[in-house]
């Protein structure tokens, strides 16, 4: 298992996110048995995050997914419980909670600040007010980014601790 300071290490240098074949590596290089199939699986199962697609810079370069940084937090959570004889049934349910409230957040925020996009487009407003409500949107969702990196991870820290509270003991889930 990866230890609290690993997992800050990891998320630290990767703030923007990671590739699933960089979290498999980091997950390998690191003693955690990770393949690309079980990977998939855990996404496919709603244990770990869906990627956000990316694009590459340069012409007809295309996109790429990217996980938030707290997969790597994520899947060495599932390794632990599941290392306590929890099932992925059991873990699933574990995440589950959270899962829903964290996704309406990210959701309504992102309603919220597309609607505040498609009231710049109006003729009627100010050129000055124009680009400073940009400024501003811009702003907040990088802010939102950031709190959403942060949800996840305080889920993550939550629900992926055992119940008789094993996961602080391993280091792997400890408060920072």
């Amino acid at each position: 298992m990866l230890t609290e300071r690993d997992l800050t290490e990891i998320e630290r240098a990767h703030p923007q996110g990671l590739s699933s074949a960089q979290i498999i590596g980091i997950c390998q290089a690191r003693g955690l048995r990770l393949s690309e199939a079980t990977f998939r699986k855990y996404v496919q199962l709603g244990l770990l995050p869906r990627s956000r697609r990316v694009g590459s810079k340069g012409k007809h370069r295309g996109s790429h997914g990217v996980y938030p940084c707290a997969t790597v937090r994520r899947i060495n959570g599932i390794k632990h419980l599941m290392a306590q004889s929890l099932t992925i049934e059991q873990i699933q349910s574990r995440l589950a909670g959270f899962k829903q409230r964290i996704e309406s957040v990210e959701t309504a925020l992102d309603e919220l600040l597309e609607a505040f996009e498609r009231e710049l487009i109006r003729p009627q407003l100010d050129l000055s007010v124009r680009r400073e409500v940009s400024r501003d949107v811009h702003a907040v969702r990088r802010t939102a980014a950031d709190l959403m990196r942060q949800l996840i991870q305080i889920e993550g820290r939550v629900t992926l601790t055992d119940q008789q509270g094993h996961g602080a003991q391993t280091g792997a889930f400890a408060e920072r």
